[in-house]
């Protein structure tokens, strides 16, 4: 059999099922690839290895029970594949410390509702995942623990603010981790590390039964190497739980039965220019990766024409209110402020400026964008755009406690176009499309550049659908070439 790490999460449910691996083994074998290989790519901020040996055991009794009786259809849908959490989720019991020195000790009393829905699938709780601190910069660097390195090219980031998850799936220790995204936290890391990474659409991933949608710009999701996985994810995570008050219909069938689906000719608008900052430089391989996916999709059948800008860089202003509230909204006991970082702690200063009647505007600036934007997208189904406009920065090369002013504004023009999407609630997806060799002077590595489709709210089977065929006509690698993996 191909080795463990080496299967999708599907095919290595499929294995687990068919008896040809044991949970057990697949504890095992992840362990020793995250003692081994995490501490290298900053993956981890624990592992939970009691915790998931007993889960596995659970999954055992579960097979030789359906063994027995005959019902294999009972059984969960990822049962034995290992999943690690975000260190942003709570996981009853372990620690909850979002990245951050000013909550170190915290343990989380109860689950998230994404953890129990992973955990009703059959996941393997393996661990948490490293974040910076409160999931805000799109670079993982806390102080509490290693910065999240991509296995590409081990002196670049992972991406943020899910960067521990994407080093995790990226280094082949886990097939799929959780992660969120408020602004691009999912497709941020799954593009500098070559990976699959989704944000649905507002309301298709309740954040309850504990959590609140506050101003609605995060959801949570997974990073894959397949699309037909992150499909696969999304059917056990698009679950309402009561009080949810964004509410999306069902897909037809399922979200996995829409990656197997005839896609019809679509209209796709092409934009390569930044959205929230001007004049943000675009690097050629970002470009080229677009022209990449604009060949093949036009060779589909596809129709393709230039996309305009939706909306100003000024009128982006809107997401900073919502995200420095945000911010100050953590729970920080007044004398730990000062353990912060600066970034966090100048954030949080600027959501104290904040009147009651600033952040109501904010919130209907938001609204007026998010109708701004689909008149200006209405002649097209798919926005096709980069997903990042540099290749992964250096570990070091973004954050800037001297100056998080500065710091902010470089993560606006490494990340021209995702937020927008969680500013309009729309879905999009990032894929890994294309590789290229870079020299920034420091030696030529091979990177991913990913590209980024976007549909209109509630299209996820048509995004998946299209990512599915795009998988299908050019594969990419589902490993860093020449990765110790």
């Amino acid at each position: 059999m191909t080795q463990i790490h080496e299967l999708s999460a599907l095919d290595l449910a499929s294995a687990v099922r068919a008896g040809e691996v044991s949970p057990t083994q697949v504890v095992d074998h992840t362990l020793e690839r995250a003692r081994r290989l995490g501490p290298a790519v900053g993956a981890f901020v624990l592992l939970a290895e009691d915790r998931a040996r007993a889960q596995a055991a659970e999954a055992e009794e579960q097979l030789a029970a359906v063994g027995t009786s005959g019902g294999e259809g009972a059984l969960a849908p990822f049962l034995g594949v290992p999943v690690p959490i975000k260190d942003l989720s709570m996981v009853a019991g372990m620690p909850f410390e979002l990245g951050s020195a000013a909550f170190e000790g915290a343990v989380a009393p109860v689950d998230d509702g994404v953890v129990t829905l992973l955990r009703g699938a059959g996941t393997l709780m393996v661990g948490k995942t490293t974040v910076p601190e409160m999931g805000l910069p799109p670079y993982t660097e806390p102080d509490v623990a290693p910065p999240a390195r991509s296995p590409w090219d081990l002196s670049r980031t992972a991406g943020g603010s899910s960067g521990g998850a994407a080093a995790a799936v990226a280094a082949g220790i886990v097939p799929a981790a959780h992660g969120s995204d408020g602004g691009g936290s999912l497709r941020i890391p799954a593009a500098a590390t070559g990976l699959v990474g989704l944000k649905a659409s507002r309301g298709r991933v309740s954040r309850g039964p504990h959590g609140v949608d506050g101003p609605a710009l995060g959801t949570e999701g997974v990073l894959t190497r397949t699309v037909r996985d992150t499909a696969a994810f999304l059917d056990v995570l698009g679950q309402h739980w009561p009080g949810d008050h964004y509410l999306l219909p069902a897909p037809r069938t399922t979200f996995l039965d829409a990656c197997d689906r005839p896609v019809r000719p679509l209209r796709v608008g092409v934009l390569t220019d930044p959205i929230n900052v001007a004049d943000a430089p675009v690097h050629p391989a970002a470009r080229a990766a677009v022209g990449r996916a604009s060949r093949l999709l036009e060779g589909m059948g596809h129709h393709l024409e230039q996309a305009p800008v939706p909306f100003a860089p000024e009128q982006w202003d809107a997401f900073m209110p919502l995200w420095s509230v945000m911010a100050l909204q953590a729970p920080v006991p007044p004398e730990r402020e000062e353990l912060l970082v600066p970034l966090t702690r100048w954030m949080r200063e600027i959501g104290r400026q904040i009147s009651g009647a600033g952040y109501a505007d904010a919130v209907g600036n938001a609204q007026r964008l998010a109708r701004q934007t689909a008149l200006a997208w209405s002649p097209f189904d798919v926005i096709l755009t980069p997903t990042l406009a540099q290749p992964p920065m250096r570990i070091g090369a973004m954050r800037d406690d001297a100056d998080p002013a500065g710091d902010f504004e470089a993560q606006k023009e490494f990340t021209p176009w995702t937020s927008a999407w969680n500013l309009i609630g729309a879905p999009a997806i990032s894929l890994p499309l294309h590789r290229e060799v870079v020299d920034d002077g420091a030696g030529r590595v091979e990177l991913p550049f990913g590209i980024m489709l976007g549909a209109r709210l509630g299209e996820e089977e048509t995004l998946l659908g299209l990512a599915a065929q795009l998988e299908a006509a050019d594969p990419w690698p589902h490993f860093a070439p020449g990765a110790n993996i």
